[in-house]
């Protein structure tokens, strides 16, 4: 298969669709934010080593390693620049769970999804831009767009940064109501997300699945590349165990839907870049369910005073 094929490709969203996506995006931010506290994000400055590594290795360390995967791979500009906007978009929203199940510190992961998502407002453009223009084949992609960060970051504030203030004021103000709709809430809106993208995915049907096999080893090396790299900046800085595995997992997992939706907002729907991000939305699943699986049977032994 021609892999610079992919990159001739567009894959088809009408503009209602594409506001859904948007509005979908700002409804789970919005679930999502309803359980967290001011204190998530005090909490940094409290205990500030740990989420202070893991975000150093999610905003810092994986795009530049991205960067230097997509210069050794043998893959089209659509598909790098594609691996270079999941690197540099926040934490998945997953990552909590996948912390709580591998016996990890979750205090540590939900500081470390509350800070990153509140940076990815300034953090996503500058490294898409940064990393994205350094490379000739995928400046080329930037250029041809007009991408401007200004523009990305309007965007991140509209579907993440609003939504996650609203559900936080909410949560503080009508904590009676949140405990009740919490629940069908979050459930409701992961719904009518995967309705939305199962949608999206129904109408390119055939060139996701002509495409797909060529970005799944990538988009494993790339998600096995970015655990190795949370567990490794932990380690070397000699963090509790439970630490370790929380960075870990939070950096091996990224907000995709994020990218999804800067990829048909502002590349069109471009081939590479969208199916190697819708991948990754599916692969970190599994991945990050296999990692916190083989910790869980592995329990830490609290050291003894």
């Amino acid at each position: 298969m021609d892999a610079a094929a992919v990159d001739a490709v567009r894959l088809n969203f009408d503009p209602s669709g594409l506001l859904a996506l948007n509005a979908v995006i700002g409804l789970m931010m919005f679930g999502i934010a309803l359980d967290l506290k001011l204190g998530d994000f005090t909490r940094i400055i409290k205990s500030p080593k740990a989420p202070a590594i893991g975000l150093g290795a999610q905003f810092i360390l994986l795009p530049a390693f991205t960067f230097l995967l997509t210069l050794v791979l043998p893959i089209s500009p659509s598909i790098a620049l594609g691996m270079i906007l999941v690197a540099s978009c926040p934490g998945g929203n997953l990552s909590n769970m996948m912390t709580y199940l591998a016996g990890g510190n979750a205090a540590v992961s939900v500081s470390m999804t509350a800070v990153s998502t509140g940076a990815a407002v300034v953090m996503t453009p500058l490294n898409l831009a940064v990393w994205g223009s350094l490379n000739p084949a995928t400046a080329s992609i930037l250029r041809e767009v007009s991408l401007s960060p200004v523009d990305v970051f309007f965007t991140i504030v509209m579907i993440m940064g609003i939504p996650m203030v609203a559900g936080m004021l909410v949560g503080r103000w009508f904590p009676g109501l949140v405990d009740r709709v919490r629940g069908p809430f979050k459930i409701f809106a992961v719904c009518v997300f995967l309705a939305v993208v199962g949608g999206a995915l129904a109408a390119n049907w055939q060139n996701f699945m002509r495409y797909v096999g060529l970005v799944a080893v990538v988009v494993a090396l790339h998600n096995a590349m970015a655990l190795s790299l949370g567990y490794t900046s932990a380690r070397l800085f000699r963090l509790p165990p439970r630490d370790v595995r929380a960075v870990a997992i939070e950096v091996g997992i990224q907000n995709s839907a994020l990218g999804l939706i800067l990829v048909f907002d502002f590349f069109g729907g471009l081939g590479g870049m969208a199916i190697i991000t819708a991948w990754w939305g599916v692969w970190h699943i599994i991945s990050g369910l296999t990692v916190a699986s083989f910790w869980s049977r592995r329990p830490i032994k609290e050291a003894t005073p």
